[in-house]
This record gives C-alpha cells, sequence and structure tokens, in this order.
C-alpha cells in the first residue's frame, strides 16, 4: 500500500564520488551520507551558478570534465520507480569551474550582488527618475511593478533604507546614499509619532497616498496578527534603514531619534519586574502592555520583541557609537535569551512564545507549538556577533548547540536549504518534524544560515561549519536569485523551483523588502572576506566635517572577534589620508570640507599586502600598494594589474608610499609584467620608501620605470 508507483522530479544535492563516462553515470553522495546513482540523459544541460546580471554560464559541454571527485552539484531529474528507483538527470548546476571552487566566495561576488539589488529596487521604485519617496509602494510584482496598493508600510520603507544604505557601505555607489537619505528624511518627516513631554517617539505603521497626493495615516497595525496594536517588531524595525544610514553620514537627528525610540521600548515595553524582557505588543491609546485590548497578545512576550533589537538595529548603532549603554543592552538580550529560549528537554527548537512569567505559550495564534527554523539560526548567528563584544561561555554554548542540532532538525539533507516553520514535537511513530503549512523554503530562512555558518566557521574554524556555510549559500546562489527579471524569489520549492502565488509571488509585500536580501549580500562579503578566507574589504562612509564627537568615524563592519582585523588605508576625498587607529578601527576626520567621501580598506590581520585599484581615468590606473610585496602576494598583484588593463588602462601608476619592501619574486613579476604589456605601456612607482627603491635600483628594474614622489605622480 502507497508504494512509489509514479515518476517524481526532484533535486539531489551532493558531492561527487565518481563518474564512469562509459555509462554516463555518476554517485552523488548527500549531506547525511547517502549515496545516489545518476544517469547522464541525452538532453541534459548544465550550467556554472551565476550571479544577478551575469548571462547563463553553460556547461553542457564540459559535464564530464566537470564531475570529478568531492565537486558539490545539483542534480535535477526525474525519479523512475524501477531497477531500484532510477534518477535520470535532466539539470546539472556547479558551484564553480574548478573542483574546489565556490564562486560566492569570490572577492567581490556579493558586492556585485548587492549593486544588481540596488538597481534593480531603485527602478522598481522610483523608474530610473528622481528619487521621491512619495511614489514608494509597498507592494510589488514578480518583474518589480507596483500594484494597486497605496499603502506605504513604515517597516518596508525603513528595510528598503537599510538596503540602500548596506549597498552604499560596499560600493560607495552616490545613488544608493542619496535612496537612503531621501528614505530615512522621508520616514522621520512623515511617520514619527514624537511625545514631546516625554522624551519618547514611537512610530506610524502606514501611510495611505490618497488621489489628491495627501496621506491618511495609519497609526496601529493593521497587520492580521497585531491588528489594533503597536507591535514591538514593527518599531525595532522602524530604526532599521535610519540606523544603517547613521552609521554612513553621522546625522545627529537619527541618534536623536533612535534615542527617541529606544525610550519608548524601556517606558513601554520592557517588563520593569524582577521577570525582564520586553512585551510583544502595546495598546496604542494606553500604551499598555496588559490591556485587555490587546486580546491574545496581552501581556506576551516572543523572539521579536526580545531579540529582533540586536540585528535590526541595535548592532549598528553601537558600532556607529561605540556608547556603553548600548552595549549593555546588547548584553541584556542576549542574556534573557540564553535564560529562557532553550527547551532542549522538549524540542531540538528553541521555545519563541511566553507567558509574562515566562513560562511557555504553546497556544497563540498560527504558532501554537511550532518552530520557524530561520529564527533558530538567527539566534546562534547573534550569539556569535554579541560574543565577540562580551565573550561568554553561555552564549557559544548556545549557539553550538543551535549549530549542531540545526542540520538534522530543519535542513533538507537531500537537497540542501533551509524549511520554514514545522511541528515543534514529532509524534510517535514519526521520523520528520511535521511541515505546519508547505515544504517550501523563504529567502530570509536562508540568509540566518548562510550567516549563522559563516560567523561559526570564521570565529570556531570548525570545518563542518564551513561546509554547511558552503553548502546553504550554494542553495541559495543557485535557486533564489531570479537572474531574468532582478532580485530574490521570496520562496522557491523543496526542489528549487521558484513558487509564484499569491503574496509569495511578489517582490515587495508586507513580510518582503530591500533588507533581508541585502543584509546577507553585506555580512556574507564581511564574513567569508574578512574571517574565512583572509582577503581585504573596502568600505565607504560620507559623514559631514564637525558632526561626529571627537570627529572620529567607527568603521568595524560588524561585531568581529578583537584582533581579527584592521585599517590598511584610508582615503578622504580620493587622497590618502593618513589619522587613523589601525587596531582600534577608527578614523581621525578632519575639521573642515563639508561632506567627506571616506572610504577604508579592511585587512585582515593574517594579510600581509594588498593592491587596490582606485580608478583608472583617461587611459592611467591608478593602484595603491602596501604592506609586503612577497612571493604569497604576487597572486593578488596580477589580478589587479589585469583588472586595470581589461578597463583600458595604458599605464599605471603605483603609488607606493605604504610599500614596505618587495621580495625578489616580486621584483621579478614587475619585470615580467612590464614585458607583457610592451614598450608603450608606461609604469610610474611614486612614493617608495628607500629600502623599495634600492631594491628596484639594484634590480635594474629602475630602467624601465619612473621614479616620483606622490605630488608629481
Amino acid at each position: 500500500m502507497n508504494s512509489l508507483s509514479f515518476t517524481v522530479s526532484d533535486l539531489i544535492a551532493g558531492y561527487v564520488q565518481l563518474y564512469d563516462a562509459a555509462t554516463k553515470t555518476f554517485v552523488v553522495k548527500t549531506t547525511d551520507g547517502r549515496d545516489f546513482a545518476i544517469t547522464l540523459t541525452p538532453t541534459v544541460f548544465a550550467e556554472v551558478v551565476r550571479n544577478l546580471g551575469e548571462d547563463f554560464h553553460d556547461a553542457t559541454g564540459r559535464i564530464s570534465e566537470l564531475l570529478v571527485e568531492g565537486r558539490y552539484v545539483f542534480v535535477y531529474g526525474v525519479f523512475y520507480p524501477e531497477e531500484e528507483n532510477r534518477f535520470e538527470a535532466k539539470h546539472l548546476v556547479f558551484t564553480g569551474d574548478k573542483p574546489d571552487e565556490f564562486r560566492f566566495e569570490e572577492q567581490d561576488w556579493w558586492i556585485n550582488q548587492v549593486k544588481q539589488l540596488g538597481d534593480f529596487y531603485l527602478k522598481a521604485q522610483f523608474g530610473g527618475g528622481p528619487i521621491d519617496y512619495s511614489n514608494y509602494r509597498t507592494n510589488l510584482e514578480l518583474e518589480g511593478e507596483k500594484l494597486g496598493s497605496t499603502r506605504q508600510e513604515t517597516d518596508t520603507i525603513s528595510r528598503l533604507v537599510y538596503g540602500f544604505a548596506s549597498a552604499y557601505l560596499m560600493t560607495g555607489d552616490d545613488r544608493y546614499l542619496e535612496a537612503a537619505e531621501k528614505g530615512t528624511e522621508y520616514l522621520r518627516t512623515h511617520f514619527r509619532f514624537e511625545h514631546k513631554q516625554t522624551g519618547t517617539a514611537c512610530w506610524y505603521h502606514a501611510v495611505d497616498i490618497k488621489p489628491d497626493g495627501t496621506m491618511q495615516k495609519v497609526f496601529a497595525s493593521e497587520f492580521g496578527d497585531d491588528y489594533d496594536a503597536l507591535p514591538c517588531y514593527e518599531q525595532i524595525y522602524a530604526l532599521a534603514g535610519p540606523t544603517q544610514t547613521y552609521r554612513i553620514t553621522g546625522d545627529p537627528r537619527i541618534l536623536a531619534d533612535a534615542k527617541e525610540t529606544i525610550k519608548s521600548f524601556r517606558d513601554y515595553y520592557r517588563d520593569h519586574t524582577e521577570k525582564g524582557g520586553f512585551y510583544s505588543h502595546i495598546d496604542p491609546i494606553t500604551l499598555s502592555p496588559h490591556s485587555e485590548t490587546l486580546g491574545a497578545n496581552k501581556s506576551k512576550k516572543n523572539w521579536n520583541s526580545v531579540g529582533d533589537h540586536a540585528p535590526a538595529y541595535l548592532i549598528n548603532l553601537y558600532l556607529a557609537t561605540g556608547e556603553k549603554e548600548y552595549a549593555d543592552f546588547l548584553e541584556e538580550t542576549f542574556d534573557t535569551i540564553a535564560a529562557h529560549f532553550p527547551d532542549y528537554d522538549e524540542s531540538p527548537f528553541v521555545q519563541e512564545r511566553f507567558h509574562d512569567d515566562w513560562s511557555k505559550d504553546q497556544a497563540w495564534g498560527w504558532q501554537q507549538n511550532r518552530a520557524v527554523v530561520g529564527h533558530n539560526l538567527k539566534i546562534a548567528w547573534n550569539l556569535m556577533r554579541m560574543n565577540s563584544l562580551t565573550a561568554k561561555k553561555s552564549y557559544t554554548d548556545l549557539a553550538t548547540k543551535i549549530a549542531d542540532v540545526m542540520p538534522t532538525a530543519g535542513y533538507d539533507l537531500q537537497r540542501g536549504g533551509w524549511y520554514d516553520v514545522v511541528e515543534r514535537v514529532r509524534e510517535p511513530g514519526q521520523n520528520f518534524h511535521r511541515f505546519v503549512w508547505h515544504d517550501r523554503k523563504a529567502w530570509w530562512q536562508q540568509e540566518q544560515a548562510i550567516l549563522a555558518y559563516f560567523i561559526l566557521a570564521g570565529v570556531l574554524k570548525r570545518p563542518d561549519y564551513d561546509r554547511l556555510a558552503r553548502e546553504s549559500a550554494s542553495f541559495y546562489n543557485a535557486w533564489f536569485l531570479d537572474t531574468q527579471s532582478g532580485g530574490v524569489y521570496f520562496n522557491v520549492l523543496a526542489n528549487g523551483l521558484p513558487y509564484a502565488q499569491g503574496t509569495e509571488r511578489g517582490k515587495g509585500s508586507h513580510s518582503m523588502s530591500g533588507y533581508h536580501s541585502f543584509e546577507l549580500a553585506y555580512l556574507a562579503a564581511v564574513y567569508t572576506n574578512l574571517l574565512v578566507n583572509k582577503k581585504p574589504m573596502d568600505f565607504h562612509f560620507c559623514p559631514t566635517a564637525g558632526a561626529l564627537p571627537n570627529d572620529t568615524l567607527r568603521v568595524s563592519p560588524d561585531l568581529l572577534p578583537e584582533g581579527s582585523v584592521r585599517i590598511g588605508q584610508v582615503w578622504i576625498n580620493g587622497q590618502e589620508h593618513r589619522d587613523f587607529d589601525a587596531a582600534k578601527l577608527t578614523v581621525k576626520l578632519p575639521q573642515t570640507g563639508g561632506k567627506l567621501k571616506v572610504r577604508v580598506r579592511l585587512v585582515p590581520q593574517a594579510v600581509t599586502f594588498t593592491a587596490d585599484l582606485l580608478g583608472v581615468d583617461k587611459g592611467v590606473a591608478t593602484i595603491s600598494l602596501a604592506g609586503k610585496l612577497t612571493a604569497e602576494s604576487l597572486p593578488m598583484l596580477r589580478e589587479t594589474v589585469s583588472s586595470a588593463v581589461k578597463q583600458g588602462a595604458r599605464s599605471i601608476v603605483f603609488e607606493a608610499a605604504d610599500l614596505e619592501s618587495i621580495s625578489e619574486e616580486g621584483m621579478r613579476v614587475l619585470a615580467f609584467t612590464k614585458q607583457k604589456l610592451g614598450a608603450t605601456f608606461d609604469i610610474t612607482v611614486a612614493g617608495a620608501c628607500d629600502a623599495v627603491k634600492e631594491e628596484m635600483t639594484e634590480s635594474g628594474f629602475v630602467d624601465e620605470i619612473i621614479l616620483a614622489d606622490l605630488a608629481t605622480a
């Protein structure tokens, strides 16, 4: 009874074990160690994973070459209920050209992805015209078209502002900064409800734009779970975009808004008794969490009201200010999570909803006794961030506990990717946690897994965490990127194919805006470059001279282990700037000059050399060299020179003031590079120290280059 007697199309993800070219068969081992024999069909096609904005990377003609032992691959095909459930491949996706290559670990993968995301939402919301948030709409279709609704929700604007601000931090593109600043100003002008007498502020749920262009404001939430209340998470996410913008600009008005909103959290949402924590909802009139009008939300606490402060705004506010009160707030938040959320005697998933006294609430609305897989992973990710600020065994113990149990509880061990909502407890005789509604996979839950395992791998150096990070990022980049229309899909089916029905069809809704996809791009780049692969990364800021306390710009990209990264170089308005504290990750700004365009290169401590292409102008490439040019540094130098030539360089100026030394191998590479570039290709070395000049003179290389001062180069 119920035997599988029909064909099923599905996905297998795993590591190639062997390939038999004669029979066109190969074996893939899944994450949990099961072997699948797979047959290539005459119509099979293959590709290498591609980023947003890239063309199809056809690999069909190289399948035999790419099916080598150890390579991770996705195989979409058809199960036939014959010959021990024969599986025939129709579509293969490889993660790179080399056996151990994962393209999303390229230094600029996530930077290029965030550019595409930024451009998609600029076009969708503003049509390529002026950035005017009166034209913003919450609901967007699959292609980015606006739906008929005239609604503007506070949180979705704020989340999009977060995305634009993050894109600017990564790229320095002024369009993204303009969008972030204008969005922040629009929020504080039209959505902020300030209580002058108490020094607090809260935020409207939404605004409806009427046909005559005027606004109908919506104070209390009109979202089903939170109807006629002020949910804590909406107030939290109202700060997400402005706070990320504050990291760039240091605008004191944004800081004032954040302080007033935090005072609201402490005055109205906080449990002031010894029980502690934050309530999930307050009444919009009395501002009480205990009002009968709140119904099922009366006197309740949940993951969002306790844990979402940290990732949405509080970590970023601390990074921007360094103020102790925010560090203390963070510590209180994570101590509360560690104390009340673990529930491993009952379930491999944390408990997410609570009554006033922290007893379990397992009868609330849709959640009941159910788990959101991504919330567990989000806790692990943020605990590891917090542990870099205040190290505690309780933080790492819970983070690693979650990371160790989640693969068998919420991960798809056959196909890759992470599930959505499941029953926290299995019934007798059940081997799998039952899906609540479906077995689809949401984009934001993939983000939590990718960031959790990348930071765990980067900090704890465990190979199993590195493997899970790579597998999770592979699934996301292979199946969630809408390479045709732009942006990312809300949901995909378990087999990776996009799901485009109802509210999950679009690229903008109450649940989706420019937050999780941008946050993933930003922090995945930070973790993979600075922690895992030890590659430098640049960040961009635009403060106003004199606006920041002590004229000090704090540039740490995230809460990272102390001493793991340092400032390598700084440029202000295009000129190198040397007044910075490399270890403390702070830059002392000049007191005059209006808006300052600050570019900061952060370098992992293990990196001893950097080569940075500053730009190509009228055929002249400027490359900044810093550190010690040794044999190990040569690939970076070659890559940078190659990039300059591809951008049309006909000559190169090496800014070498920060170059400490150059090895014999380095000299040979420069000499060979000059030979290949040709006699008409000029190379200038500017600002070199005496030791470098001497090495160039002794090698004879000085005869075919120009030595110059920085001022005359």
